[in-house]
């Protein structure tokens, strides 16, 4: 069931956790500010892809979950990279390609994880693949006992995919502890909502599968971070997937070099006037958990930070010319293995074993209905089948072979399929099973294709491979060869009794 967000019903955030959400969503902006002034000095090696004007979904989601749980971010995530624990000097190097990057300068984007302590798996270029891939962590994490939840993001644009609905289909079927976030930022690249889906809220896709779904204000921080919470509880307690639609705006074009002049400009200016964190600056202040002084403290702190990290990016190194061909192919160079939270024993025979058969009991209630009630339908005109009294036995030269026992039939075919079965017509000719056009009876018949007269001319008096009797088709009307040029001349020479050579 979709549902609308208004008022959360979750427990209230405390001071510290509001100070939080303010503290990430303006470290998110001020350092995708320094690397706009780092692109423009052609220090930024990659793409540089803003997330100005989404910062409350990347940071509300995000808080949302427990350092246990997974994520799965993309280009416009980085406040969720930046609350899971990742060092700005990490987004600064990684995006100026730099040896001290996580991925120690092979990349020039956010494509870089740590599956290891942060438990953040890596940006995926193809959209929507992030999807399946995150349901096979849920997966994975509740067969090991780990109690986790997953979680990643997809754009509206995104949505639209096979990966998307595949991976909604896989996480549904098998209620896995999965969240998905749909940013509807109104524009898959330069293409508007309204022109690459017929609905209006992208929340309703998960309907199709069985998945509960919510749809938030994208820029109400503690209206995301609520509406995640209880998605991301709701999975934890086992109750399957769950879908969040966050309704925002790209306030930038797709990336740098994309200047979004095919948005109107009334639409800028309306999303503007509800930047997310303008609004939360005006909610923390009207509920008074902070003041200006408080306000003055948590900036004067993030551009400290950012001072001493964006230096020591600028600072740091490229990478040696030798790196090149290292981690081309992995042979050993890391140990990959399960991370148990519970026995083996659980998950191993003889008590994971289970009857693999399945009963008509065991499937829902409209698969039974379905094949005991003719589909389900009831029609009250339908009057039920009269089984006509026993008659007395016909003479031993018309009398048929009694059919066997009903117990014996149900052995061999379903009920439902062979109460529909009519008796074979004996007068219809067939090859029997096992016998084909070899069969000596077959051969005689009248039924093989090569005792039929053979239709291989035409009436009597024309020929089926000749033209009408005073025309040659050979010949032009003309009657001269088909085989020569007007001039009478060789087809294959030129008009000029040249041959056709260049």
């Amino acid at each position: 069931m979709t549902q609308s967000v208004t008022q959360p019903a979750t427990q209230q955030l405390t001071r510290a956790q509001h100070l939080d959400l303010y503290y990430y969503m303006q470290l998110n902006r001020q350092l995708e500010e320094r690397m706009v002034r780092l692109f423009r000095q052609n220090k930024i090696v990659g793409g540089l892809y803003s997330s100005l004007g989404q910062e409350a979904v990347s940071v509300g989601t995000c808080y949302a979950l427990e350092k246990r749980d997974w994520i799965a971010p993309m280009i416009r995530n980085i406040g969720a990279l930046l609350v899971k624990g990742v060092p700005p000097r990490d987004i600064f190097t990684q995006h100026m390609a730099k040896f001290t990057s996580p991925t120690l300068g092979k990349d020039g984007t956010s494509h870089f994880g740590d599956l290891k302590v942060r438990h953040i798996v890596s940006p995926i270029s193809m959209l929507g693949d992030l999807i399946p891939v995150m349901t096979g962590v849920a997966m994975a994490g509740r067969y090991l006992g780990q109690h986790i939840v997953a979680l990643t993001w997809i754009g509206d644009g995104g949505s639209s995919t096979g990966a998307f609905h595949e991976g909604l289909g896989l996480a549904a079927s098998q209620r896995a502890p999965f969240v998905l976030i749909i940013e509807n930022n109104q524009w898959a690249y330069s293409t508007p909502v309204s022109r690459q889906v017929p609905i209006q809220n992208l929340a309703d896709r998960g309907a199709a599968y069985g998945i509960a779904s919510a749809i938030v204000d994208g820029n109400d921080v503690v209206a995301v971070y609520q509406a995640a919470k209880e998605a991301v509880d709701e999975c934890r307690a086992g109750r399957g997937p769950r879908l969040v639609e966050v309704k925002t705006m790209r306030m930038r074009g797709h990336a740098q070099h994309d200047p979004a002049e095919y948005v109107p400009k009334e639409m800028f200016d309306y999303w503007k006037g509800r930047d997310p964190i303008t609004l939360y600056e005006k909610y923390l202040t009207e509920n008074k958990i902070w003041d200006a002084a408080a306000k003055s403290e948590i900036d004067a702190r993030i551009e400290r930070e950012l001072d001493v990290e964006q230096k020591f990016a600028e600072d740091s190194p490229l990478p040696p010319p030798e790196l090149a061909e290292e981690g081309v192919y992995c042979d050993g160079c890391h140990k990959i293995e399960a991370d148990w939270k519970r026995a083996k024993s659980e998950v191993s025979p003889p008590k994971s074993s289970i009857d693999p058969t399945w009963r008509l009991k065991d499937l829902p209630a409209y698969t039974q209905a379905a094949i005991t009630g003719g589909n389900g339908a009831k029609n009250p005109a339908q009057k039920p089948v009269t089984v006509p009294a026993a008659t007395p036995p016909a003479s031993p030269a018309l009398q048929k072979p009694a059919p066997a026992p009903a117990a014996e039939r149900a052995e061999s075919q379903p009920e439902h399929l062979a109460a529909g079965v009519a008796a074979e017509d004996p007068t219809v000719p067939r090859v029997p099973f096992g016998r084909g056009p070899k069969d000596k009876a077959f051969r005689q018949s009248s039924e093989n294709p090569q005792n039929k007269p053979a239709y291989s001319r035409a009436p009597k008096e024309k020929s089926f491979s000749r033209a009408p009797l005073e025309k040659s088709f050979s010949k032009s009307p003309r009657q001269k060869s088909f085989g020569k040029n007007a001039q009478g001349k060789p087809f294959t020479k030129n008009p000029q009794d040249k041959q056709g050579r260049r």
